[in-house]
């Protein structure tokens, strides 16, 4: 394996190399998925209200699938993100580092989920919170 002196770049280049490149592809994709929905006739929120706005529909199925849309919406927003952090940290030289103990995430993980922030445990945790 190869060691750049920075945490996280404990990869050879090649894995680097093709994780950015996964990471750059699925972020045009959704930026892709995202301007096309904008740039619609009709946005999510208003499909779903075109969808379920007629009289014999109750207010619950309106409101439903808008918070369905509007949630649609905030998870891509939470997705994008997560990609240009995932960017982020390695044009930072701390990919491939969890951002919670600093250990290095398998790249069994990353290459499953390349915008993973998280090892396994961290995640978990994360996910999971001891109460």
């Amino acid at each position: 394996m190869m060691s750049h002196g920075k945490k996280g770049f404990w990869m050879k280049n090649e894995h680097i190399m093709a994780l950015a490149a996964q990471l750059r592809q699925s972020l045009q994709s959704l930026r892709g998925r995202i301007d096309q929905q904008r740039e619609g006739a009709s946005s999510r929120i208003e499909a779903a209200a075109e969808q379920f706005g007629h009289p014999q529909d109750s207010h619950a199925q309106v409101t439903t699938a808008r918070e369905l849309a509007l949630a649609m919406t905030e998870l891509e927003i939470a997705e994008l993100n997560a990609l240009q952090e995932a960017l982020d940290r390695m044009a930072a030289g701390t990919y491939g580092a969890c951002t919670d103990c600093g250990q290095d995430i398998a790249l069994a993980r990353l290459q499953a989920s390349p915008e993973a922030a998280r090892c396994m445990a961290c995640q978990s945790a994360h996910e999971h919170p001891a109460h």
